[in-house]
């Protein structure tokens, strides 16, 4: 191991026109003025233009958390990896996450737009603030440079393998972390790339217990690894930037995806070396499918309903999905959501203990229920206004239709949505289709009509005796009443428990007949409430259907 004044003197070495101290950048970021319980938490993604539901999941419990505690939500953007990076990617998620009613109290605002005093808020932009702490360390002895080429690093692995050793960089296979100061200038001066190394103390037979904010107490091996801090283009790795951020910015908890939590003990070691106190962390497990009898992780190459962009082309009802998301997190949400149906989610008292520790199932028959549910529970115009709004980006058939016919969309959305029981056959906004082509003429011209099973001869005795007795004004009773009465004539029976007892004893049951009506009226065998449809379409477009239908059998 070096002599404290060989580490100062490599120091200047490396960061000789760094002239900032450590002291200096603490001054600059102050403990902020909060209460105890106020959390200041971060969402701190990478600008790779693909957002998708591990995102929101993450956003939406940060967002969450600290709004109940009347804290302060930070967007960090995470853009040292310049090779992934998509023009537009900061715009891109803001919008989303905005789509789904989640904003930032600090952080970025656009992509070279931010707000706050804590920032810069792109690591990009905070490479001033790595080397000076990476000086710091390299004169402690806590760091030091490594000029392994690529070529060398895989000569290494080779090496390791063929011996039965962990691969990696550490202990005696970390070719560069006992150089002397003279090999060290030879190779600067002939201008050999370099990166900034983790000088680690660990031993990985020793073992670490850490609390862990979501999974509760963990043993972890020690880290040994040499783990770089910063790569050969001067930019940072994560192991090294979130600390130096998080502590900077006051950051309460780190909350992030589990497949971080091996790397605990290296973070740790970092907070240690930096003479930071460690920030807690809770490891987030990933959504999961059911695939092929098995469990695994979503994957954006394949999963489609891994993208956020298929919610939005779907048109799945932002409030219902978080709704999801948040009994995904504490199975108990959906409990509290049937007891208290008008409260905002931020009243949701979230637990971190509560997530599920394994990784939690995402399944969208349930999302899909949900929204159901969440649709269900509001007006007719407030339907009409999401589906305009949806409709607008994505339909502009539908945008049309809607725009142009108001009050004669909202009589459709309407059907069978007041009273105790509310329909719920609308999951998501693009299946406005299916709701309004039986009301447009242009579109029940497109439908495929579904067929009877029924003498086509008896079907058109039923509708031609309907046509004959069909009033327009006459209320549920007495309409569905000549339904029954038509039914009866033709040897149905209009008691479903009689029916049951003797089906043998008549043509079919009261509702064969009403199917009948039904198909002749919307070319479908299910649909809503088959008598508020008819009021919606008026006497003559009854009549008219009635009578194409009896030609077309």
């Amino acid at each position: 191991m070096r002599k404290e004044q060989e580490n100062i003197e490599i120091s200047k070495l490396l960061f000789g026109d760094i002239n900032k101290t450590k002291e200096e950048i603490l001054k600059k970021y102050p403990k902020r003025n909060l209460d105890e319980e106020q959390l200041v938490l971060r969402f701190a993604p990478s600008p790779t233009g693909f957002i998708h539901m591990g995102n929101v999941y993450t956003a939406l419990v940060g967002y969450l958390l600290s709004k109940r505690s009347r804290g302060i939500f930070i967007l960090r953007i995470e853009d040292t990896d310049k090779n992934r990076e998509v023009k537009e990617g900061i715009s891109q998620i803001i919008k989303g996450m905005k789509h789904f009613d989640i904003e930032f109290d600090e952080g970025m605002k656009g992509e070279k737009k931010s707000e706050g005093n804590y920032g810069p808020y792109r690591q990009s932009e905070r490479m001033e603030i790595y080397q000076v702490f990476a000086k710091d360390l390299v004169a402690k002895g806590y760091a030091y440079p490594c000029f392994c080429s690529t070529e060398e690093l895989e000569e290494i692995r080779r090496k390791q393998s063929e011996t039965g050793c962990r691969t990696g960089y550490y202990g005696k296979w970390a070719k560069w972390r006992d150089s002397s100061v003279e090999d060290i200038k030879r190779e600067l001066e002939s201008g050999t790339p370099f990166v900034i190394r983790l000088y680690s103390r660990g031993d990985i037979e020793n073992k670490v217990n850490v609390k862990d904010l979501i999974k509760g107490g963990v043993t972890l091996s020690e880290n040994d690894m040499d783990a770089v801090l910063l790569k050969s283009d001067g930019l940072p790795t994560y192991h090294f930037a979130h600390p130096i951020d998080d502590t900077l910015m006051d950051i309460s908890y780190v909350l992030r995806g589990d497949e971080w939590l091996p790397s605990q003990p290296l973070h740790g070691e970092i907070f240690k070396a930096l003479d930071f106190e460690q920030i807690p962390y809770g490891h987030i497990s990933p959504l999961m499918k059911i695939d092929e009898g098995g469990k695994r992780k979503l994957s954006k190459r394949k999963d489609p309903e891994f993208a956020v962009s298929y919610y939005l082309e779907k048109g799945y009802p932002v409030q219902g999905v978080k709704e999801y998301l948040l009994n995904i997190a504490n199975s108990n949400f959906y409990d509290w959501r049937k007891q208290h149906p008008e409260e905002g989610i931020l009243e949701f008292n979230l637990k971190l203990e509560k997530f599920n520790k394994a990784g939690a199932l995402f399944d969208i028959t349930k999302l899909d229920d949900i929204c159901k549910d969440y649709i269900s529970r509001l007006s007719a115009k407030e339907v009409y206004e999401n589906i305009l709004n949806w409709g607008k980006q994505y339909n502009e058939e539908i945008h049309k239709k809607l725009l142009n016919h108001k009050d004669y969309c909202v009589r459709i959305f309407n059907i069978e949505r007041e009273g105790e029981k509310v329909r719920k056959d609308i999951i998501k906004w693009s299946d406005a289709r299916e709701q309004l082509e039986i009301f447009f003429d242009d579109m029940y011209e497109e439908l495929q009509k579904e067929e009877v099973d029924m003498d086509k001869g008896l079907q058109r005795d039923i509708l031609k005796d309907f046509l004959d007795t069909y009033y327009f004004g006459d209320i549920t009773s007495e309409w569905f009443g000549k339904i029954q009465r038509i039914a009866q004539k033709y040897g149905f029976c209009t008691d479903y428990k009689e029916y049951k007892k003797n089906p043998k004893k008549y043509e079919g049951k009261v509702g064969d007949v009403a199917m009948v009506m039904r198909v002749a009226v919307t070319g479908k065998k299910q649909s809503p409430d088959l008598y508020q449809i008819m009021q919606i379409l008026g006497e003559s477009k009854i009549r008219e259907r009635i009578k194409e239908y009896i030609e077309r059998v």
